[in-house]
C-alpha cells in the first residue's frame, strides 16, 4: 500500500485541510499505516497533481489561508480500483524479535527491560483502543456501514495488542 492511498481512504469522509488530515491520520490509519505529517504534505501535492485531490483555499482573517483537500471522482476510483486488488499478508519485521532469536549472547536483563518496555508499549495502545471502543462502537446494530468497517479495523487493532501483551508475558515468565 501506497500512502496516497492512506489518504485517500481518511479524505473519502470529508474533506480536511492539511493540518487536520495529519492530526486525523494520527487518530484512524496512522494507528496501522505510519506517516510524518511532512510525508503526508508532500503525498497530498502529489495527489493534486495525479488529479485524485482537488484542494480549495480557504481565506481566514488574522491566520494564513486554508486549503481543504477533497477526493475527487478519479480519487474515488482509483481508491476502489485499489481495495479491489488482492493484497499479500504483512510479512513481520520486528528488531525486538531478531533481539529475542539471538538474545541468549547478551545478559538476560537487558532482554527482560526490553520485554518490559515493548509491554508496557502495547498495553498503552491497547488502552487507547480500548478507550476508542467504548466511545464509539458500543451498539453494534446502530453503526453505519462505514463505522462497522471502521470498527474492525479497531478489533484487529485490540487483537494485536492483546496478543503482544500475552506474548511479553509469557516471553518474561520463561526468562525469569
Amino acid at each position: 500500500m501506497a500512502l496516497a492511498h492512506a489518504i485517500l481512504a481518511v479524505l473519502v469522509d470529508c474533506p480536511n485541510s492539511g493540518y487536520d488530515l495529519a492530526k486525523q491520520f494520527d487518530g484512524s490509519v496512522g494507528f496501522f499505516w505510519a506517516a510524518s505529517h511532512q510525508q503526508i504534505y508532500r503525498e497530498l501535492s502529489k495527489l493534486e497533481k495525479q488529479g485524485w485531490l482537488s484542494g480549495e483555499i480557504i481565506p481566514q482573517e488574522g491566520r494564513p489561508d486554508k486549503k481543504l483537500y477533497y477526493i475527487t471522482e478519479a480519487g474515488k476510483q482509483e481508491l476502489q480500483a485499489w481495495i479491489a486488488q488482492p493484497c499479500e499478508p504483512a510479512a513481520i519485521k520486528d528488531d525486538l524479535l531478531v533481539k529475542i532469536f539471538a538474545g541468549y549472547i547478551a545478559s538476560p536483563k537487558i532482554i527482560l527491560d526490553e520485554l518490559q518496555q515493548h509491554r508496557q508499549a502495547h498495553l498503552e495502545k491497547l488502552s487507547i483502543y480500548k478507550t476508542l471502543e467504548q466511545r464509539y462502537f458500543q451498539n453494534l446494530q446502530t453503526l453505519s456501514l462505514a463505522e462497522k468497517f471502521h470498527y474492525l479495523t479497531l478489533l484487529k487493532g485490540i487483537s494485536y495488542e492483546t496478543d503482544w501483551v500475552a506474548w511479553c508475558d509469557r516471553a518474561i515468565e520463561i526468562l525469569r
